[in-house]
Formats: structure tokens, C-alpha cells, sequence
């Protein structure tokens, strides 16, 4: 039988209701790690000049 990995942030057993935490709390602070870049996609760094050229990065942009 296999058995269910515990919440990522503080290691204690997965509830169905906040899987795959254990609480509100760890997918709060889970969520604000990502927001302070706490947590990185591995691979090269992008070039912010690169993307800009490429227009996928247009910060003078406004709704139309």
C-alpha cells in the first residue's frame, strides 16, 4: 500500500482539504515563498535585453 507524503513545509501528514499541505498555514507560507523567490525553476538565467527585443517583455504597454 503506499503511503501518502507528508506536507512539504513542516513534515506532519497531508489533509485532503489543503493537499498537499497539512494546513492553511504551510500553503500560506508555501505561497509567499514563491512570491519573495524563495523557490527557483532550474535553468540558465534569462536575459532581461533578450526578452525585451523579443517583445515578450513590454513594460510601456497599455490596455487597449
Amino acid at each position: 500500500m503506499k503511503t501518502a507524503r507528508p506536507c512539504p513545509i513542516c513534515k506532519k501528514p497531508r489533509t485532503e482539504e489543503f493537499a498537499p499541505f497539512c494546513s492553511q498555514r504551510c500553503r500560506d507560507r508555501d505561497l509567499a515563498q514563491w512570491f519573495n523567490d524563495g523557490y527557483a525553476v532550474p535553468g540558465p538565467p534569462a536575459d532581461p535585453e533578450a526578452l525585451a527585443s523579443e517583445g515578450s517583455f513590454d513594460r510601456d504597454r497599455t490596455n487597449d
